[in-house]
C-alpha cells in the first residue's frame, strides 16, 4: 500500500507541475524581449543588436519589459519555427526574407527601417557595353550572376523580374556551363564585387545588384562601371523592415514601435542605431510600401515553386 501511495502522491504533484508549471514559466518569460536574426555571423551581428535592445528594454518597462535576449538563426526556416513556437518577440530582416516570415509564421511587419538615410531601394540589370544584349527579353541562352540565395536586391528581386517577363532562370554549376538556348542561367558569385568583377571579365554576360551597391565604389570599382551598361531596373522595395510574432502582446507591440519611432531624436540612441546596421531611423509602414510587400510576396511565392 505504501508503494501506491507513493506512486499516487508522485502522479499528484506530476499534475500539479502541468497546471501551474507552464503558466508559471510563461509568466516568469513575459518580462523579456527577445529580438531575432538570421545571422552566418552570430558574434558581429550581436555586437550590432545589442546596443539597441540595450537602449530599447528600459524604456519598456510601463508594458513589463525588464530583460532583453538576442537569439540567432541559421536560415528563415529555422526563424520561422521560433516565431511560431513564441521564442522570438521581435526580428530585424530584409525584404524578402521579411515576407518569407509573413507567409511562414504570420509575422507582421510594423516598421520599415532606413538605413545610411534610405529606405527604399531596388535592383539593377547591367552587362558590358559592348554587350549585344539591351533588354531582359535578350538573355535566354545568356548568363546572369547573382549574389546568394538570401539576398533581396540580388537574388529575390531579380528572379521575380525574370519570371514576370516570362523567362525561365536556370542554375548552373560554374560561370563556364550554358543554359539551353531558352532559359536564362544564373551562378551566385557570393559577393557585389565578383558579380562586377565576373561579368567585367566576360566570365558571365551580366549581373544584377541593388542601386546602392551599383553606386558604391567598393561593390562595384568605377574602373568598371565605365564599362557597364544598365539595361533594366525594377520598382523600389523597402531596404529593411522590423517585424513582430503574431501572438506578441499588442501592449508590448505598441510600445516596441514608439520606442523605435521616437529614437531617430533621441541623442542616447544615435550610437545605437548607428551599429544597429547604419540605421538612420524608423518609419511607418505607408500604404505603398504594403503594396510593394504585396509584390513581393507573390514573386517569392513564384520563386519558391517555378525556380527553386
Amino acid at each position: 500500500m505504501s508503494t501506491v501511495r507513493r506512486w499516487i502522491q508522485a502522479a499528484c504533484m506530476a499534475a500539479i507541475v502541468a497546471i501551474i508549471g507552464l503558466p508559471a514559466q510563461a509568466a516568469e518569460d513575459a518580462h523579456v524581449l527577445v529580438l531575432g536574426r538570421i545571422s552566418d555571423d552570430p558574434k558581429e551581428h550581436y555586437d550590432q543588436l545589442k546596443p539597441l535592445l540595450d537602449y530599447v528594454v528600459p524604456r519598456m518597462r510601463e508594458v513589463g519589459i525588464t530583460e532583453g535576449r538576442i537569439l540567432m538563426a541559421r536560415d528563415a526556416q529555422q526563424m520561422a519555427s521560433y516565431l511560431r513556437r513564441n521564442r522570438v518577440d521581435w526580428v530585424t530582416e530584409t525584404a524578402s526574407t521579411a515576407v518569407q516570415l509573413q507567409q511562414r509564421a504570420a509575422a507582421r511587419p510594423i516598421l520599415l527601417t532606413e538605413r545610411n538615410g534610405v529606405s527604399h531601394y531596388h535592383s539593377v540589370f547591367f552587362v558590358r557595353k559592348d554587350s549585344p544584349i539591351r533588354s531582359l527579353q535578350d538573355l535566354p541562352g545568356h548568363t546572369v550572376a547573382l549574389q546568394s540565395i538570401a539576398s533581396t536586391s540580388a537574388y529575390m528581386v531579380p528572379m521575380t523580374e525574370l519570371l514576370d517577363a516570362g523567362l525561365s532562370p536556370e542554375i548552373l554549376l560554374a560561370p563556364s556551363d550554358m543554359p539551353a538556348p531558352d532559359r536564362v542561367g544564373y551562378v551566385f558569385a557570393r559577393s557585389e564585387l565578383n558579380i562586377a568583377s565576373w561579368v567585367h571579365k566576360r566570365l558571365l554576360d551580366a549581373g544584377a545588384l541593388s542601386n546602392l551597391d551599383w553606386n558604391d565604389p567598393s561593390r562595384l570599382p568605377d574602373a568598371f562601371r565605365g564599362d557597364f551598361r544598365v539595361i533594366h531596373e525594377s520598382h523600389p522595395y523597402p531596404r529593411a523592415l522590423e517585424l513582430v510574432r503574431s501572438s506578441l502582446d499588442p501592449k508590448v507591440e505598441k510600445r516596441l514601435r514608439e520606442v523605435l519611432l521616437q529614437a531617430a531624436d533621441d541623442p542616447e540612441a544615435r550610437q545605437a542605431m548607428r551599429l544597429f546596421f547604419n540605421t538612420s531611423r524608423f518609419l511607418p509602414l505607408d500604404p505603398a510600401s504594403e503594396r510593394t510587400l504585396d509584390v513581393l510576396r507573390a514573386g517569392v511565392q513564384r520563386v519558391r515553386s517555378e525556380v527553386e
